[in-house]
């Protein structure tokens, strides 16, 4: 169902194209994703599992799982989440891994028109500063490295730059340099106008396949783009690349309907396509509480919020709006299990004790279409991992993350991590640790910089972060960068041995 009207947003669409699924003729955008295109069509099954064949429906919209892999003008596991719609492509539901890829198949999500052409040197030189992820951590980390003189290069998978920013529809809380105020998707746009005055490229539509050291502080990234590999050496290098949403394990959890909070977000905020009729919120932190209001915004019914935590983890404001709309927020409760065919149809839900068990008698069933889990987020360290830097089990953070010191280097000289791949925040963290790992990298790449002015670049961001990690909700990020201090400072001390 697409959505019509919207307070906040307009939905400016492609032309409208026809293609086929399964034998049928489908109508969509072009340049919205095929999942988002079918989902508007009503179609929810998108593909069959490899061993027990059950309905996969898609779940995080960001190509980070295999939900959503379907056969598309004859090339099997697509993304179809991430690739956009083009006039008559041939979609195909896929059961187990698929046919293999007819010779000389086109890839989808391309059009060979737009390829770059032959001559086009798969060696991309050298930058100062490579910069991977263009959400508010890597933007940020751009432009404040660009205020110190320093050329960079902005590496993004997704056509539209932003991250997470674009989907935001809310407003953000804090200090005016933090953005007070000012809708999320309306940041986007202002760091965007701001990276324009750098001296910063930005290169979208690009994948970072891998990052390597070659023995010399040099970094060099493998990229795919349009269709064509290439490389690109730094000399320092800002991994901003996110997180991805966590699962939560109850009976038939795999059903189409079963969707992260930011899959939700991207179908309602980004295509304009409601994720169903009647929705149960998994999760009473902010994100679960935004997502419900946004929800609600854009016609979508919300049955309950609820929380296994015994006391709402999101901030009182969000909560209040929510219980202003008469939606219930059941805390110290669990989803139970999902049933339907080949869609959710309903949840049962249960209270839970002080042990974390369901309390018998207390099974309620919610007729709802659509299950929303927000549930936490894991950071993306693959990049990190692979080019050998230290990770950290750090469960205030999010998990296994990269170690990374004061300034947010990593144990590789010249990687810096920053945003939610150093550890899961908000979005006005990222931009502050952004902006800390820009002026960080910059000092390292020239030493002679004026010490005054990069000092006190450094001084913002880190006060910045200071106050938006103060009070009870910052308490958990607070923490767990405390641990991170002690286990970097714990190695640093191993590797200089015995002090006099």
């Amino acid at each position: 169902m697409r959505i019509r009207e919207h307070p906040i947003l307009t939905y400016e669409k492609g032309r409208e194209v026809e293609f086929e699924f399964d034998g049928k003729s489908i109508s969509g955008h072009e340049g919205e994703t095929i999942a988002a295109a079918l989902h508007a069509a009503g179609v929810r099954v998108l593909r069959k599992s490899i061993r027990h064949a059950r309905p996969r429906g898609f779940f995080c919209a960001i190509g980070r799982c295999s939900s959503c892999l379907m056969t598309v003008d004859g090339v099997p596991n697509v993304m179809t989440c991430v690739t956009p719609l083009r006039e008559g492509m041939r979609v195909e539901t896929q059961i187990g891994k698929g046919e293999i890829a007819e010779a000389g198949a086109a890839v989808p999500g391309w059009d060979t028109a737009d390829a770059e052409p032959a001559d086009t040197p798969a060696d991309l030189g050298s930058v100062p500063l490579a910069i991977v992820g263009a959400g508010p951590a890597g933007l940020s980390a751009a432009i404040y490295a660009g205020r110190l003189g320093i050329e960079s290069i902005v590496i993004d998978e997704n056509d539209v730059p932003g991250g997470q920013l674009i989907k935001q529809t809310h407003m953000f809380f804090g200090s005016l340099d933090h953005y007070a105020r000012v809708r999320g998707i309306d940041i986007g746009t202002e760091l965007c106008r701001e990276l324009e005055s750098c001296p910063a490229r930005l290169l979208t539509g690009t994948t970072a396949l891998g990052l390597y050291g070659d023995g010399t502080p040099a970094k060099t990234l493998s990229l795919l783009r349009k269709g064509r590999h290439h490389r690109l050496r730094a000399d320092a290098v800002v991994l901003a690349t996110g997180a991805s949403e966590n699962v939560l394990a109850f009976d038939n959890c795999d059903l189409p309907g079963v969707y992260g909070a930011g899959a939700v977000q991207t179908l309602m905020n980004v295509d304009g396509v409601a994720p169903g009729d009647s929705v149960l919120m998994v999760g009473a932190g902010n994100i679960g509480l935004i997502v419900s209001y946004q929800l609600v915004q854009a016609g979508v019914r919300v049955a309950a919020v609820i929380d296994a935590l015994p006391e709402v983890g999101g901030y009182h404001v969000h909560a209040a709006k929510i219980r202003r709309l008469g939606i219930p927020i059941l805390t110290s409760h669990t989803i139970l299990r999902a049933d339907g065919a080949d869609r959710v149809e309903s949840a049962t839900i249960a209270r839970v004790d002080e042990d974390w068990k369901p309390v018998a008698g207390t099974e309620e069933t919610l007729h709802v279409d659509t299950i929303c889990l927000a549930v936490g987020l894991t950071p993306n360290c693959e990049l990190a991992s692979m080019a050998g830097c230290e990770e950290a089990y750090v469960p205030e953070l999010g998990g296994r993350v990269v170690r990374h010191g004061a300034d947010l280097e990593t144990t590789l000289p010249g990687v810096f991590i920053a945003g939610d791949a150093s550890g899961i925040e908000e979005a006005s963290t990222a931009m502050l640790e952004g902006r800390l790992a820009g002026v960080a990298a910059a000092a390292r790449l020239v030493p002679g910089l004026d010490p005054d002015r990069v000092a006190k670049l450094r001084e913002q961001a880190v006060a910045g972060l200071r106050d938006l990690r103060a009070g009870p909700f910052g308490r958990a990020a607070r923490v767990g960068k405390e641990k991170m201090r002690e286990l970097v400072g714990s190695r640093e001390g191993a590797e200089s041995g015995p002090q006099a």
